[in-house]
């Protein structure tokens, strides 16, 4: 009989030990950031953290069961807030992305990228096989993901946006979907690229034009990027030191804090710093992953490599947006970003992840069968 209580045993202490070291790197980050001062960075996003540490907590005795029940019902109150931020949503920095409820600003968005993974995870589990890749049959998962991502580009938020229905897609091609679809949607992708930049808002096309050629501008739209290639070439292997950063505490570099902090933390701590950044995070996608590829259900394999997939694009498309190999789309780096909406979504998804990690490890699973067709 083991002495260790069956809660503490079927935590995944590992990921847990990997989020803290994310966290507590990030809010070393935000200190240097703010001057060395707790305050106001720091000190704000470690109280968010623990508040929806708490909730992940909370969220992942849920049972797998549970989660796919309320799938649909989450995916359609998220839908009809997408709707309201339409009608009533609050306007910051050009955008119409937030619902102000005085002691707090909902984005709702961030719901829909966990909401629209459960949502297909419980269609394909739900469809037989035979039918996976029948074209009328298809119309449905599609509309899943195309209606909100619409809404989201009116906000407009692309890249929040792209992360909706690239999540999406690898739900759909995990399901067993036949390669020729991708191949045919692609194909009308690329034809209507066209058109899809004429529909761009115009700071959407300085900001694809700057990431074509950012030093046509480097006083103006290509600032923000060239500062940040500056600060992470600026650290070399082993960076300028902690505290010691110039582009992010002389102000050169824009968003320090948010959307650049992997810059500010790059120029102070080097190459080293960055690897292991990218080794923190790698572990935690790593590990959502395993669940999925683990798991014994449709549901199960998908909601786990669909969320797993959602903190990689976080994460990937930030990196390469903040070293110039992407467009500017502002998507933060979660966990270490300051800023509440990342940090919850992650760490609600985490949340699912450790139900689902529970039940593997303590032998309750959804009943259901079913395999990948990749």
């Amino acid at each position: 009989m083991s002495l260790v209580p069956a809660a503490i045993r079927t935590l995944p202490l590992g990921m847990l030990a990997t989020l803290m070291a994310i966290v507590l790197f990030g809010l070393a980050t935000l200190y240097s950031a703010a001057g060395g001062s707790i305050s106001p960075w720091a000190s704000n996003q470690g109280l968010r953290f623990v508040l929806l540490s708490g909730l992940m907590f909370a969220l992942s005795r849920i049972s797998v069961a549970r989660w796919m029940d309320i799938a649909y019902p989450l995916y359609g109150v998220t839908l009809v807030l997408l709707l309201i931020v339409e009608l009533f949503g609050k306007i910051g920095m050009g955008a119409q992305r937030w619902i102000d409820l005085g002691f707090i600003r909902l984005q709702p968005s961030e719901f829909m990228k966990i909401a629209v993974v459960l949502s297909l995870a419980k269609f394909f589990h739900r469809l037989p096989a035979i039918y996976v890749s029948t074209p009328s049959v298809l119309v449905a998962p599609i509309a899943l993901f195309a209606v909100p991502a619409a809404l989201v580009m009116l906000q407009p938020d692309l890249g929040t946006a792209m992360m909706i229905s690239m999540a999406s897609v690898l739900v759909i091609f995990l399901a067993g979907v036949g390669l020729r679809w991708f191949l045919t949607a692609g194909a009308a992708l690329l034809a209507a690229l066209p058109v899809a930049w004429s529909m761009l808002h115009d700071y959407q096309k300085n900001r694809v034009l700057v990431f074509m050629d950012p030093e046509g501008d480097p006083l103006g739209t290509g600032y923000h990027i060239t500062q940040s290639k500056i600060a992470i070439g600026s650290g070399g292997l082993f960076g300028k030191g902690f505290l010691d950063g110039t582009q992010s505490h002389l102000a050169y570099l824009p968003e320090a804090h948010t959307d650049f902090i992997f810059a500010t933390m790059a120029e102070e701590w080097g190459v080293m710093g960055g690897l292991f950044v990218v080794l923190t995070y790698g572990y935690l996608i790593r590990w959502g992953w395993r669940l999925g590829v683990a798991g014994d259900t449709i549901f199960t394999r998908l909601t786990a490599c669909g969320l797993a997939f959602t903190i990689f694009l976080y994460v990937s498309i930030n990196l390469a947006m903040v070293m110039g190999l992407a467009p500017v789309v502002g998507i933060p780096l979660p966990l270490m970003s300051y800023g509440g909406s990342a940090m919850m979504t992650v760490l609600i998804l985490l949340g699912i992840l450790m139900a689902i990690h529970r039940e593997n490890v303590g032998g309750s699973r959804l009943n259901g069968t079913g395999s990948f067709a990749v």
